[in-house]
């Protein structure tokens, strides 16, 4: 599938978390493409960091690392970059399609400037940059304090799910993807293995990972246990109170303790405590 984005709604939507946060905000598509930031330009320090070849792909290896661990958990990850600097991505799935992300970056996080400044000259050592103009930018920052960031998170999950629901985010479907989507969630309790799946679509196995990374994130095995796992956790909140094992088995796990493994891993407590929880 292809994403699409209205971008006169979203340069709305980013111009007013900015007014709200002080905080520059970014979309990104699926594929780690910028579609568009506000403000347009990074933080001064930034452009400092971003002025040599490693800086900046230090920056884009570091925004990829970033955005491939919030699609895993499925939610704002909130981090600090490689230079030091605190930023959040949340990642913007449709349909359970995995369709672009979120970023809010160069936070200046630190008590006072001598403290940020030894961490950012510490983390930036090795990029062979203009040290003193790095400094001299560093100390013209303003500090942000750990609440504003804490709530600027949460308000950027909260963008996030607006900007679905407002479809400023839509997918084109892609006839691949769609019989990828279709047959997963038709097998999702069977036995399927990526080699059956690939020779369903018509395709090779090295095509299919490259799919399911397009699609959502991750390979198609891991994709596979997010949505059994997802589905496990509305039947644990269901009012019907099934039994685990029942749970377990209807989410397509043969082995129950694998099934509580699994739970436990991906959802960080077993599905007994879980569904305490939810409910």
């Amino acid at each position: 599938m292809i994403s699409i984005f209205d971008l006169e709604k979203l340069q709305i939507l980013l111009r007013d978390f900015y007014e709200l946060s002080h905080i520059r905000i970014t979309v990104f598509d699926e594929n780690m493409t910028e579609l568009i930031s506000y403000p347009a330009n990074v933080a001064p320090y930034c452009s400092v960091i971003r002025s040599v070849r490693e800086g900046l792909d230090a920056c884009m290896a570091c925004d990829r690392k970033a955005c491939s661990a919030a699609s895993r958990r499925r939610g704002t990850y909130v981090y600090r970059c490689h230079a030091g600097l605190t930023e959040a991505v949340a990642p913007l799935f449709v349909d359970d399609v995995l369709a672009g992300y979120l970023l809010f970056g160069h936070v200046f996080s630190f008590p006072n400037h001598e403290e940020g400044w030894e961490v950012i000259r510490a983390h930036c050592s090795g990029l062979h940059l203009d040290e003193e103009a790095l400094r001299e930018e560093v100390f013209r920052a303003v500090p942000t304090e750990e609440s504003r960031i804490r709530s600027a998170a949460h308000i950027l999950h909260a963008v996030a799910s607006y900007l679905i629901l407002e479809r400023m985010a839509t997918l084109k479907q892609d006839m691949l993807a769609v019989r990828l989507n279709t047959y997963l969630t038709a097998h999702l309790t069977e036995k399927v293995s990526a080699a059956v799946i690939a020779d369903h679509l018509g395709i090779g196995k090295t095509q299919l990972y490259e799919l399911s990374q397009q699609l959502y994130g991750c390979g198609i095995a891991q994709q596979i246990r997010t949505m059994r796992i997802e589905k496990a956790k509305k039947l644990l909140a269901g009012p019907d109170k099934l039994p685990i094992t029942r749970i377990a088995s209807e989410c397509g796990f043969a082995d129950y303790n694998y099934f509580i493994t699994v739970f436990s891993r991906e959802a960080g407590m077993p599905p007994a405590l879980w569904r305490k929880t939810a409910r």
